[in-house]
């Protein structure tokens, strides 16, 4: 009673579909939990996450998983601490063989090798994988890690080969830069990135320190400040020095730990100031926030144009 039916394009349908599966399903994309991409983009692009462990007294848990970041920050603001432990290697190689059931290759991308022992581990776990997995050092980790895993989705959904997308990655990698702040020098102290008599004398001067992932996937100091209200103008000076001149292609991203307030005033002024084609902003996963405590935050750029020919 509602009309008729002149054309179908149900076969059109089907088509699409089929070669969406085909593409998605020629490589498999896997990246461990340390990546902060937001859920939206890890299932739009269909990426496999291994989660890295939380570890609580004797108890165990799962990034991303069974512990989430916002209840962790509670409780280490009443004084609670964590460690953190890498995925095991038989924890990676089910992670790549359920990844091959819908998928000929794996790419797998990992928080960087001389941050965690998890690359480490990805490697033993694709020499257990009949050479279908081929691993990748990030050198860097949260949405440095991230960006870079959303690059290699679109290239693979466009088509490309392994060894292409690869050393498109090299290239971006050698390209792309992090900066990040902690508000305080305990969870550092902790996890052995500064000394006991620095991290007093900071806490008593209120020094902030703004630290830099390197391009070869360390943690280096680059400057500090007197005071978290000098924080943002002085990053922002410093990522004027590094996208100076504009790169045509830039995407962005900040990471906050429990700093919702100043993600949001970072990324306005990466939109007005860098005119990126995306900033990502998340909540840094508990397994990174074990690390930098709360009020800690980070920026991510990556240049994904050519370089420069001479």
């Amino acid at each position: 009673s509602w009309g008729s039916i002149e054309e179908s394009s149900a076969q059109d349908m089907r088509e699409q579909h089929t070669d969406l599966l085909t593409t998605q399903r020629r490589v498999a994309l896997v990246v461990d939990s340390t990546c902060d991409l937001p859920d939206e983009l890890v299932d739009r692009h269909g990426i496999v996450i291994v989660p890295v462990q939380v570890i609580d007294g004797d108890e165990a848990y799962l990034d991303r998983v069974e512990v989430q970041a916002e209840d962790l920050y509670l409780r280490m603001r009443k004084g609670d601490t964590f460690t953190t432990s890498q995925p095991p290697p038989g924890t990676i190689v089910r992670t790549f063989q359920d990844a091959l059931c819908d998928a000929d290759r794996v790419l797998a991308l990992f928080l960087g090798s001389k941050l965690s022992g998890t690359y480490q581990s990805a490697q033993v776990a694709a020499g257990a994988v009949d050479g279908s997995v081929t691993t990748f050092d990030s050198r860097t980790a949260s949405l440095g890690l991230g960006l870079l895993t959303l690059r290699a989705a679109e290239l693979i959904e466009e088509g490309h080969p392994i060894p292409d997308v690869v050393a498109e990655m090299d290239r971006i990698r050698d390209r792309s830069g992090a900066f990040f702040t902690v508000d305080t020098f305990e969870n550092l102290l902790r996890s052995g990135r500064v000394g006991r008599g620095r991290a007093w004398l900071g806490g008593i001067l209120d020094i902030k320190p703004i630290l830099e992932v390197t391009p070869e996937g360390t943690v280096a100091p680059l400057d500090r400040v007197r005071g978290s209200e000098a924080l943002i103008p002085r990053v922002l000076e410093h990522l004027e020095r590094r996208l100076t001149p504009r790169p045509a292609r830039l995407r962005m991203g900040v990471v906050h730990a429990d700093a919702a307030d100043i993600a949001k005033q970072l990324r306005e002024e990466f939109e007005r100031r860098f005119d990126p084609i995306d900033v990502l902003t998340h909540a840094v996963t508990a397994a990174l926030g074990v690390h930098v405590g709360p009020g800690a935050w980070g920026v991510f750029f990556q240049i994904e144009e050519p370089a420069p020919t001479s």
